[in-house]
């Protein structure tokens, strides 16, 4: 699968209505970013906290399906934990996952999030489950 491949299968999904773009991607090592909207924010004029988290784990979900699409299996968030260190309120945020662990079951991304001068705004680390398809069907979801 290439990034060109994941970005078109995401049309339609929470992270096309977030605006989530994949730019990049290597073995251990996926990127995006999102164009900052009003769309994005809190009442009180800064990006919404879930707007990290959502970025953090689409791009460790996507970093996982990425390294398993040719083995028949998915990839499940099971654990995030999320710590935002600086707000902002326009511009561009991107996001960059690095592999820390590939295990047959588990994958475990560290994700730093920054804005348009790289000041770092939020850091996760996700975990996901690695399964197989059920049957067919799930595999075509």
């Amino acid at each position: 699968m290439t990034i060109d491949e994941l970005n078109r299968i995401s049309k339609n999904s929470f992270s096309d209505k977030l605006g989530i773009v994949f730019t990049g991607f290597d073995s251990d090592r996926i990127t995006g970013e999102i164009h900052i909207t009003e769309n994005h924010l809190q009442p009180h004029g800064v990006v919404h906290g879930g707007v990290y988290i959502s970025l953090a784990e689409t791009l460790a979900g996507a970093g996982s399906i990425m390294l398993i699409a040719d083995e028949g299996k998915t990839a499940l968030g099971t654990n995030i934990n999320s710590t935002h260190i600086a707000a902002t309120r326009e511009g561009r945020i991107t996001g960059e996952a690095m592999l820390v662990h590939r295990g047959a079951f588990k994958h475990i991304w560290d994700v730093k999030i920054t804005d348009d001068h790289g000041k770092l705004i939020s850091m996760s680390r996700v975990s996901n489950s690695i399964r197989e398809f059920r049957n067919q069907e799930e595999k075509r979801r």
